[in-house]
C-alpha cells in the first residue's frame, strides 16, 4: 500500500479548502445537506434559526417598514380603533354611568360614550365634557392617558423610519434565457430598478450552484459566473445581463437535462448608489433551473418617443420570442452587461 504524497495532500486539501470559500457564506454542511433552492425568488435565503425567541417586536418592525403604504396605513387605524375599543369595553364594565357629561353631547348609548371618551384622551385632543366618573374610572383614564402619547410617539417613530429608509427596489425578469449570443450562447436576464430615484454605479454578481460528482460523492459547488459587463456607472433604463457560455464558462455543453439532474440555481446579487440618500442598496434574486428557458431571445422594450427621450416599456421585461431549436443568430436585447 503506497502513502500518498504529502505535497499532493497538501494541494488537494489546499484546493478543497479554496472550494469551501466559494460557498457564499451558506457554510460547506448547510450547502451541501439543504435540497431546494437556496433563494426564493424574492432573494430572501431559505432558512430559519431556532433558540432566538419569538422576536414578535422585531418581526412587527420589519413588517412595518416592508408593508405597502395603504396597508401600513390600514393597520395604524385598525390598531388604535382596537386599542380605543378596547378602552371603551373597559369604561362600559364599570358601569352605563362610568362616563358622564354624554346627555350634553346627545350621547345616550353608553359604549359609543365610552368609546368618544376613550379617543378624546388616546388621542390628548380633549373629551369635551366628557369625564370620568369614580376613582377606578380615572384611573382607567390615567392608564389611557399614558398608553395613548406613547402609540402615537411609536406611530410616528415607525413613519419616520419609512420615509427617511433608502429603498430601490430592482425588479428581475420572470425567466433566465440561454440563448444565442455572439455566434454562441449566453445566459441572459434582465433587471430594472422600478423606483422614481436614480441609481447609479451598478454592480452584479451571479453564481452557479449546482451537485456535481466528485471522488464518488455528489456534492454541491459554487462557480461564479463572468458577466459580459459586471458594472455599469448609469442606470436609468433596463439592463440585460449576459454571460457567455464559452470555452472557460462551468456552463459549456449542459443542456435543460443537465441543469435539472444537477438541481442547478443561479443566485443573483445587484448593489448600487441610490442617489437620493447617496446610500448603496441591494437587491437579490435566483433561478431555479426550471426557470431557464431555452431558445429565446428578449422581445424590445424600447418605445418611440415624439421628443426623443429614451423610453421603455417596464411591462414588457418579461416577454420573450421563441427562436428555432439550434439558433445561433445574434438577438437583439436592447442594453446588455
Amino acid at each position: 500500500m503506497t502513502t500518498p504524497d504529502p505535497k499532493v495532500r497538501a494541494t488537494e486539501s489546499r484546493a478543497r479548502f479554496e472550494e469551501e470559500l466559494k460557498d457564499l457564506g451558506f457554510g460547506r454542511v448547510a450547502a451541501q445537506s439543504a435540497r431546494g433552492r437556496l433563494l426564493d425568488k424574492d432573494g430572501t435565503p431559505r432558512s430559519r434559526k431556532y433558540g432566538l425567541g419569538p422576536q414578535r417586536w422585531e418581526r412587527f418592525y420589519r413588517q412595518a417598514l416592508d408593508a405597502s403604504w395603504p396597508t401600513f396605513l390600514l393597520w395604524l387605524v385598525g390598531l388604535e380603533l382596537l386599542a380605543n375599543g378596547l378602552f371603551a369595553l373597559g369604561y362600559t364594565a364599570l358601569g352605563a354611568t362610568a362616563i358622564g357629561g354624554g346627555e350634553l353631547l346627545g350621547l345616550s348609548d353608553p359604549f359609543f360614550r365610552a368609546f368618544a371618551f376613550s379617543i378624546g384622551v388616546f388621542t390628548t385632543v380633549g373629551t369635551g365634557p366628557l369625564h370620568p366618573v369614580g376613582s377606578t374610572a380615572t384611573w382607567l383614564t390615567v392608564v389611557e392617558s399614558l398608553a395613548g402619547p406613547l402609540a402615537i410617539v411609536m406611530a410616528g417613530g415607525l413613519i419616520l423610519a419609512r420615509l427617511l429608509r433608502p429603498r430601490g427596489r430592482v425588479r428581475f425578469s420572470e425567466s433566465a434565457l440561454i440563448a444565442p449570443y455572439h455566434g454562441g450562447r449566453g445566459l441572459m436576464f434582465r433587471i430594472i430598478n422600478v423606483r422614481p430615484s436614480e441609481m447609479s454605479e451598478v454592480r452584479v454578481r451571479v453564481n452557479l450552484v449546482w451537485f456535481q460528482t466528485r471522488d464518488g460523492r455528489r456534492e454541491r459547488r459554487f462557480h461564479s459566473l463572468t458577466l459580459e459587463r459586471p458594472e455599469v456607472e448609469f442606470f436609468t433604463l433596463h439592463l440585460t445581463v449576459v454571460h457567455p457560455i464559452d470555452a472557460a464558462s462551468p456552463l459549456r455543453g449542459v443542456t435543460p437535462e443537465t441543469l435539472r439532474d444537477a438541481d442547478a440555481e443561479f443566485l443573483v446579487h445587484v448593489s448600487g448608489l441610490e442617489d437620493t440618500f447617496s446610500t448603496r442598496i441591494s437587491a437579490r434574486s435566483s433561478y431555479y433551473w426550471d426557470e431557464v428557458r431555452w431558445d429565446a431571445k428578449f422581445a424590445d422594450m424600447f418605445l418611440a418617443s415624439p421628443d426623443d427621450v429614451i423610453t421603455v416599456d417596464v411591462d414588457r421585461l418579461d416577454r420573450f420570442d421563441r427562436l428555432p431549436e439550434g439558433s445561433t443568430s445574434l438577438p437583439t436585447t436592447g442594453e446588455t452587461a
